[in-house]
């Protein structure tokens, strides 16, 4: 089984605050499997730590309102780039995030709000019938 998942759940610094999500129930699963550690944000060029971002009226901005929609797009696209041919069984990715959000997305206002909805790189990956799950989904 080939799996898609986020690097910051496997412990890579790449996250907005320069940190990681790394989630050992994750990585348990992950034991027997063939993984494709993936952050799109850092295929970008975005770097860690970057400043935090959410998705408003569909376009991605940062918190001091800078449009950052073209280099989300573009560090999706170099992900979907990176699995081309490849083929994924399954995607586990990082829960909220404006590129990698599952189920829920945060609303945009920076004030912790969540609403449902996908991630850029998440919905690309759902729209290519890639299952997807959220990192969540394993400590429930």
């Amino acid at each position: 089984m080939t799996v898609l998942v986020s690097a910051c759940l496997l412990g890579e610094n790449c996250k907005y605050n320069g940190g990681n999500n790394n989630n050992p129930h994750v990585a348990a699963f992950l034991a027997d499997k063939e993984i494709i550690p993936v952050c799109p944000e850092i295929l970008a060029g975005l770097g860690a730590p970057r400043n935090p971002a959410e998705i408003q009226n569909g376009k991605v901005v940062d918190c001091l309102g800078n449009d950052v929609d073209q280099k989300f797009r573009e560090g999706v696209r170099l992900a979907l780039e990176k699995i081309r041919g490849v083929p994924v069984d399954l995607a586990i990715l990082q829960p909220r995030s404006p590129t990698c959000g599952v189920r829920q997305i945060y609303d945009g206002s920076f004030s912790g709000k969540l609403i449902p909805g996908q991630g850029l790189f998440a919905k690309a990956l759902l729209d290519m019938g890639i299952k997807v799950m959220d990192a969540d989904e394993f400590s429930e």
